[in-house]
C-alpha cells in the first residue's frame, strides 16, 4: 500500500501518460477549520475521475463540474496554474460544506511533461526528501534536495511544496504481537519490515505487504541506515537480538526507537547499553521503553495498538507523557510493562 501523496502523483502521471488532461490540486493555506490540512493533494482527469481529496467532497464536486463543464483550459487559462479560494463567504462555507468560518486556498496545476512527476516519484522511491518549486507564471517545475516535511509556501510567483519518503516501521521479532503491529502500520500507510533470524519464528509468519527479513537485526539496521521517517521497535525480548539493533537504531536518525519489556527489564537494558556498549544517557533517553501508551491493554492486539499510538504521536510531534503508577506498583506507562508480558514474551 502506498501513501496517499504517492497514490495521487502516480495516478496523475498515469492519466497524463494515457493522454488525458489532468489537474493536480494542492491545498496551500487554510483559515479557521478545514477538512484537509495544507499540503493535501488530489488529481482530477478530464473524465472527472479523482484520486486524493482537498475537502469532505463538496469542493471536489465543484472542481469536477468546472473541469468537465468548462474544460481544463478555461479553469487554468493558457495552461498556467491558477489559485482558487473556497469558503470566503458564509454562503460559500454553507454551499461547500466547510466548517463555520473555514477557508481553503488551492493551487490548480495542469499536469504536463515539465511537471516532473516521474522524477518526483523516483525521489520518493529512493527515500530522498525533495523540494518542488512550481512557477505560477509558466507552470515550469524544478526539483531540489529539501527537508522531509514542511508547509507549502505560496508567493505571487511560485508555490514551493515538500515531499519526503514514506514512513517506515522496522519490527524486530516475528510473532503475534508483530503481526498485529504490522497490520496497523500498513493501515496507516507505513512501509513495514519485520526482521527475525530465527527460522522457527519465521516459518509460520507471513503478511501481505510486509517484507520479512532473516538478517541479524543489527545487520539490517546498519544496511538500511534508518532516516528521520523510520521507526524501530524491538519485540523479541532477547538481548542477543534486541540490544545490538537498538544500539545502532539509537545512533541513527530514526524518529522513534522502542522496545517492549517490564520497567525492571527496561532498566536492566539501559544499564547494559550504558555499561557494556558505551551509550550516552542522551542517547538512552530517546529510547521508548516500555514501548507504548498506557491504555490498559492486555492482549497482543491491544499492546500493538498502544505501541502504534505512541509511534504516531511521536511522528506528529506529540511529547511523550510521564509514566503513570498503578495500584500494584507497576508502571502503567507502556502496556507491555503489565502483568500480561510474561505470558506473551516468555519472560
Amino acid at each position: 500500500m502506498e501513501d496517499l501523496d504517492t497514490q495521487v502523483l502516480r495516478g496523475a502521471q498515469a492519466w497524463h501518460a494515457a493522454g488525458l488532461p489532468v489537474l493536480l490540486v494542492t491545498v496551500t493555506r487554510t483559515w479557521g477549520s478545514s477538512p484537509r490540512p495544507p499540503g493535501s493533494l488530489m488529481a482530477i482527469n478530464g473524465r472527472g475521475e479523482t484520486v486524493g481529496s482537498v475537502s469532505g467532497g463538496c469542493i471536489e464536486d465543484d472542481l469536477i463540474r468546472r473541469v468537465q463543464g468548462e474544460g481544463l483550459d478555461a479553469v487554468c487559462a493558457q495552461g498556467r496554474p491558477a489559485t482558487l479560494r473556497y469558503g470566503i463567504s458564509a454562503d460559500q462555507a454553507h454551499r461547500f460544506g466547510l466548517p463555520c468560518g473555514g477557508t481553503v486556498e488551492l493551487v490548480l496545476e495542469p499536469v504536463a511533461a515539465h511537471s516532473l512527476l516521474p522524477e518526483l516519484l523516483q525521489a520518493n522511491l529512493e527515500r530522498r526528501s525533495t523540494q518542488r518549486r512550481l512557477d505560477l507564471r509558466s507552470g515550469a517545475v524544478t526539483l531540489h534536495e529539501g527537508r522531509r516535511d514542511g508547509l507549502p509556501e505560496l508567493s505571487d510567483h511560485a508555490l514551493v511544496t515538500h515531499f519526503g519518503p514514506r514512513h517506515r516501521l522496522i519490527v524486530i521479532g516475528a510473532g503475534d504481537l508483530s503481526r498485529f503491529l504490522s497490520q496497523m502500520a500498513l493501515g496507516l500507510n507505513f512501509e513495514v519490515i519485520v526482521c527475525d533470524p530465527r527460522e522457527e519464528q519465521r516459518a509460520s509468519w507471513s503478511l501481505d505487504g510486509v517484507t520479512l527479513s532473516h538478517e541479524m537485526p543489527d545487520d539490517l539496521i546498519l544496511r538500511l541506515r534508518p532516516d528521520a521517517r523510520t521507526a524501530v521497535v524491538a519485540l523479541t525480548h532477547d538481548p542477543k537480538l534486541d540490544d545490538l539493533a537498538l544500539i545502532d537504531a539509537l545512533q541513527s536518525e530514526a524518529f522513534y526507537v522502542g522496545a517492549i519489556g517490564s520497567r525492571r527489564h527496561t532498566g536492566l537494558r539501559r544499564d547494559r547499553l550504558r555499561e557494556h556498549f558505551g551509550l550516552a544517557d542522551a542517547e538512552l533517553d530517546t529510547l521508548h521503553g516500555p514501548a507504548g501508551l498506557y491504555i490498559g491493554s492486555k492482549t497482543p492486539a491491544e499492546i500493538a495498538l498502544s505501541i502504534m499510538a505512541e509511534v504516531v504521536a511521536v511522528k506528529n510531534g506529540i511529547e511523550r507523557p510521564a509514566p503513570q503508577p498503578v495500584a500494584d506498583g507497576k508502571a502503567a506507562f507502556g502496556d507491555a510493562s503489565g502483568a500480561s508480558l510474561p505470558a506473551i514474551c516468555g519472560v
